[in-house]
């Protein structure tokens, strides 16, 4: 397996990296790792996307969940992690970044937006499912108050956080161009996820397929570690830090 000072010239002498992100490069940020135990999931009922649509009690209680973590991902500010993908835009190495995040840190962060496939929606917009409008997240928030299940002001269709929820289907677009991400890439950097959530979890797995060097930084095992270049099993933070003196060095 290779060594960190290996990584660094990897990322040195590439100019296709890709980022693959996942809760874990946002805890750092106080996002909470919704999966973990004790984590939100474990503290709520789950709301498939086809029980919002139907049942007004089901969006009521949708809407109660998304409320009570918006203020902890408003107010959340990237760190080192978000801003190592950042150094490596100006440096002209990202081709891009696919991320399972809805904290759209990687946007506040400074990295093109263009250049960022939200894989699992984010939580800044809330949307209409019939129209299409779109309305911020605090907004939509403010009407909770007398409106727990808000509909649309234009077209009274259902309101809905921009995220993509269990039974609902991620959206092709965003499917396509992260595909073309993993196979155009040199370099995928997979940080800070569990690679355990499909189809996400694929990307990384294109992209070695079609011989890009795939790197894992993750504090955990993942089911990719087998195929992986390099295994960095090391706290997200302090894994980046390590990575960028190899690279001055």
């Amino acid at each position: 397996m290779a060594s960190l000072t290996d990584v660094a010239k990897w990322i040195q002498a590439s100019r296709k990296i890709i980022g693959f992100t996942g809760a874990g490069i946002s805890t750092h940020s106080g996002i909470p790792d919704f999966r973990s135990p004790g984590g939100v999931w474990s503290k709520n009922t789950t709301i498939l996307f086809q029980e919002f649509v139907d049942n007004y009690e089901d969006r009521v209680e949708y809407w109660r969940q998304k409320a009570a973590i918006w203020p902890a991902v408003r107010d959340a500010e990237p760190n080192n992690a978000h801003q190592f993908f950042v150094d490596l835009d100006r440096a002209g190495k990202l081709l891009g970044i696919i991320t399972q995040n809805i904290d759209g840190l990687h946007e506040r962060s400074g990295v093109d937006g263009q250049k960022i496939v939200r894989l699992h929606g984010w939580m800044q917009e809330a949307v209409c499912l019939s129209c299409g409008t779109a309305v911020t997240m605090d907004a939509a928030c403010e009407r909770l108050k007398d409106e727990p299940a808000p509909v649309c002001e234009q077209c009274a269709g259902l309101l809905k956080p921009a995220t993509i929820s269990f039974g609902q289907s991620l959206r092709e677009g965003d499917l396509s161009r992260a595909a073309t991400l993993s196979t155009k890439c040199d370099l995928c950097l997979a940080v800070g996820s569990s690679l355990v959530v499909q189809p996400a979890a694929g990307f990384p797995e294109m992209a070695s397929q079609n011989n890009a060097r795939l790197v894992i930084i993750n504090n955990t095992a993942t089911p990719l570690d087998r195929m992986a270049d390099a295994v960095i099993r090391e706290d997200i933070g302090t894994a980046v830090e390590q990575l960028k003196k190899a690279m001055r060095r």
